[in-house]
């Protein structure tokens, strides 16, 4: 779980920087007052040398991040748009904000995109395919990259959770043709609000970038008040300070992963030998964030259980069991395009899905864990299970 953890001396020296620069927070123009201080570009291109991209775009929020993706796309009405019913409503919402159609799948084991019903709800319609690693587990991302070459369909990456994630050497948010990440305050790197999307192609970072600063071209032959365009937008842009942070947080994110799977490993030995505890499948050659294990249990009843159990020794749980309606679609009803785009009512259309997270729990793993903690939590389970 977050960067927030280990926010300290190096952000603020960053954010300081800026202004002892000059003072100024937005990314363009006010060349001479600046000091040649530049964090959000700085930000984009360590984040590029990071991912092994070569274009970065920094944008508010992981959220305006999918909403930036399919604008350059040109993806809109009429067309279909494929993601999980397991993420969080930012997924569907900017697929809505879009005008376009949004389809979900059910889950597998890994708690993210079911190849097989992904290929059962592929239509002539269908644009793309959003891709969720939920909770930083990678999805089954060969088996869905393959699915979309084979059928034509653009593959995009909501990396909220994965930031600093691979699968098999290959950073999470590089598999697809563009892929997108969250930087709020409870993900592993953070900016206070914040993300970013990185590309693969010129053309859709030069889209991206011109989209989400109201159809600028950033034309170097002319000021920016006189600067070119060729189509509309909106206003998208990260600030300078946000930028000065992610700069502090990306040199920390390596340690930061690896000391929230360092931690998740530690429970993992502790729950193991539990009778009853289903861990939650990783793809092969996963190297998660950690930002929370999961695993199943029989029942519902016992998921609660647990639940309850860990909230009176004062440690709670992440999204499961407690917080699914914010993360499930089929709770959504609230969203009538969604409900519109499946033959059958939400809370029916994906039952695969909803008996898994029905028997699930997540328990959140932090960069400062102490083995107490660890202890503690694990014990809880155990006699939990052991008096059901």
């Amino acid at each position: 779980m977050p960067g927030f953890e280990l926010i300290g001396k190096e952000e603020r020296d960053e954010v300081n920087s800026v202004f002892d620069s000059g003072g100024v927070l937005m990314r363009h123009a006010f060349d001479a007052k600046r000091n040649n201080t530049y964090k959000v570009k700085e930000f984009e291109s360590e984040f590029s040398k990071k991912m092994g991209v070569k274009y970065s775009l920094a944008v508010t929020s992981g959220t305006s991040a999918l909403r930036v993706a399919l604008a350059s796309l040109d993806i809109g009405e009429g067309d279909e748009v494929i993601t999980q019913s397991f993420t969080f409503v930012a997924t569907v919402e900017a697929i809505i904000e879009s005008r376009a159609i949004p389809i979900c799948t059910e889950v597998d084991a890994t708690l993210n995109m079911d190849p097989e019903d992904l290929l059962r709800r592929i239509t002539p319609k269908t644009k793309a395919v959003i891709v969720v690693h939920m909770l930083g587990t990678p999805a089954r991302l060969e088996e869905i990259q393959k699915i979309c070459v084979d059928k034509g369909i653009i593959l995009i990456e909501d990396t909220a959770w994965g930031c600093g994630g691979n699968l098999k050497g290959k950073p999470l948010g590089t598999w697809g043709r563009i892929g997108t990440f969250s930087f709020d305050f409870a993900k592993t790197m953070t900016t206070g609000e914040g993300g970013m999307i990185v590309f693969q192609n010129q053309e859709d970072y030069e889209k991206a970038f011109a989209w989400h600063d109201h159809g600028h071209e950033n034309n170097p032959k002319v000021p920016r008040w006189e600067d070119t365009r060729s189509g509309s937008g909106f206003n998208y842009r990260m600030m300078e300070l946000q930028g000065a942070v992610g700069l502090a947080q990306l040199k920390k994110l390596d340690g930061i992963v690896q000391s929230q799977r360092a931690n998740k490993a530690k429970l993992i030995q502790l729950l193991e030998g539990i009778p009853g505890i289903k861990l939650r499948e990783l793809p092969e050659g996963s190297y998660d964030t950690a930002d929370a294990l999961v695993f199943m249990v029989e029942t519902n009843e016992l998921a609660k259980k647990i639940r309850g159990k860990l909230l009176e020794i004062g440690i709670s749980t992440k999204i499961l069991p407690e917080a699914v309606t914010w993360h499930f679609a089929g709770t959504w009803n609230h969203m009538p395009e969604l409900v519109s785009s499946h033959s059958e009512p939400l809370e029916k259309a994906f039952p695969k899905t909803m008996e898994l997270l029905s028997r699930s729990v997540s328990l959140p793993i932090f960069v400062n864990m102490e083995d107490q903690m660890i202890n503690k939590v694990a014990d809880c389970i155990q006699s939990t299970i052991n008096t059901f």
